[in-house]
């Protein structure tokens, strides 16, 4: 089972940007699917994006679609997730999350490795 550690998150005001980084070790990294959720305080976890093992195919939330682009290199074992004109609402941890196949999906279910998160704070 592959292990997960995210980093990049931090404080940023309204309309700025950040890029979080999930580095994996110890599994099949470049043959799943990946992906990013985040769980704001007093809020279920939420899908987020979403990549297929070679990085073809990408799926968003609506609530990110246009301000964040997920990425992948198999080649250094990472994800990225590239956010920009954060809004405050987009204020929570953020989990990178691998994949039970090489596809990609929206559902928690389908994801059976969890980092431990990193917090992302926006302020207006």
């Amino acid at each position: 089972q592959v292990q997960l550690v995210e980093s990049g998150g931090g404080l940023v005001q309204a309309g700025g940007s950040l890029r979080l980084s999930c580095a994996a070790s110890g599994g099949a990294f470049s043959l799943l699917g990946m992906g990013w959720f985040r769980q704001a305080p007093g809020k279920e976890r939420e899908f987020v994006a979403a990549i297929s093992w070679r990085g073809v195919s990408t799926v968003y939330a609506d609530s990110v679609k246009g301000r964040s682009t997920i990425s992948r290199d198999n080649a250094k074992n990472t994800m990225y997730l590239q956010m920009n004109s954060l809004k405050p609402e987009d204020t929570a941890i953020y989990y990178c999350a691998a994949g039970l196949g090489q596809s990609t999906s929206r559902e928690p279910a389908y994801f059976n490795s969890w980092g431990p998160g990193t917090q992302v704070t926006v302020s207006s």
